[in-house]
């Protein structure tokens, strides 16, 4: 009897601790809804940890590994790697290493497509892969990504492809980007099937924003207010006369007042002040930069007027902000399991008797 056919491409998933559960299973899930509308096991993939063991989401779920990453490093160099995913979410940052940048070169070495969900363009970039590249990375991140890797050039869209490196920002997102991959090699008509299957009324384009712009009520749709507050979020650093901002958006400075006060109910120059405080309270809480480099970056031309500006906002100076920044940081304590009553077998006990 002849043997069934391997798989033709392989996904190696490297989960990092505290990643995210719902980027990394609708990844996964696309690639079995493929399958499943293919008629064939055209994917397959497996899960690899740092040293192979289970790990924990930032869900607090539990999920099993079934390589090393030593492990895995031999098995990539076989002609069957479709592609090697970085998954991760909170703390991100401690999770690099030597060895796993080092398997990242050796898969861009070996043209194996890389890609990255959630926070997982940090581990990429940490090995020097993005270096002057287009990625996302998810919007709580990117504040400190862009201060952090400025040789990278990252967006606030859902999607990004650069010269084979895919990244998503997470959550459901990582539906757009696996099929982008597959609709590639399937086609579109697989793509659309797969969405049938997984409920989902339509796909939205790479380029589109993450989020809504900050305060928007759900339901309000105003393209000329989109575009508005683009341009404010793309000179937070150094920020524009508002009169400028209403030239570029294309229309007049009464029209921009006016749309502010009717959705926001506030000013044009006060919602832009919101924009550049939610920067610097990001870059407090997920970066270690001294406050007068946030202030800098943030378009505050001293440390006292940003700190004024900052307690007005946020009802605390930065440096109490800051210090709120190892409880943000630390994950909440996983409780023991309780030990068995004297005298009581556990399951596997039978099994060594």
């Amino acid at each position: 009897m002849n043997a069934a056919p391997g798989p033709k491409s392989v996904f190696y998933f490297y989960i990092t601790p505290e990643f995210t559960m719902l980027a990394f299973t609708t990844a996964l899930e696309t690639l079995r809804l493929a399958n499943q509308v293919l008629g064939r096991e055209k994917y397959a993939w497996r899960i690899v940890s740092s040293d192979g063991g289970p790990v924990r989401a930032s869900c607090g779920l539990q999920l099993g590994a079934d390589l090393s990453l030593d492990e895995a490093r031999g098995q990539t160099r076989a002609a069957a790697t479709r592609m090697v995913v970085i998954c991760s979410g909170q703390n991100v940052e401690r999770y690099a290493s030597r060895s796993l940048a080092s398997w990242l070169r050796e898969c861009r070495k070996a043209r194996i497509t890389l890609g990255a969900v959630c926070t997982g363009a940090h581990l990429l970039a940490q090995a020097g892969l993005l270096d002057r590249r287009r990625c996302t990375i998810h919007w709580e991140n990117l504040a400190a990504f862009s201060e952090r890797f400025s040789d990278v050039q990252p967006s606030a869209q859902i999607l990004a492809v650069d010269d084979g490196i895919y990244t998503c920002a997470g959550g459901t997102s990582s539906l757009e980007m696996m099929l982008e991959i597959i609709g590639r090699e399937e086609g579109k008509g697989t793509a659309a099937a797969i969405c049938q299957l997984a409920i989902v009324a339509s796909l939205r384009d790479g380029s589109e924003r993450q989020r809504l712009p900050y305060m928007l009520p759900l339901g309000v749709d105003n393209p000329n207010l989109r575009t508005l507050v683009g341009i404010m979020e793309e000179n937070i650093a150094d920020p524009i006369a508002l009169s400028l901002v209403a030239i570029r958006a294309g229309i007049s400075r009464r029209q921009m007042e006016r749309y502010f006060r009717d959705t926001f109910d506030c000013s044009p120059g006060k919602y832009y002040m919101r924009l550049r405080i939610e920067r610097a309270r990001s870059l407090l809480r997920q970066t270690t930069m001294p406050v007068v480099e946030i202030a800098i970056a943030c378009g505050f031309v001293s440390a006292s007027h940003f700190s004024k500006m900052y307690r007005s906002f946020e009802g605390m100076s930065p440096h109490e902000s800051r210090a709120l920044r190892k409880q943000w940081l630390e994950p909440a304590p996983i409780p023991p399991k309780p030990l068995p009553p004297v005298g009581q077998v556990t399951p596997h006990s039978s099994l060594a008797a």
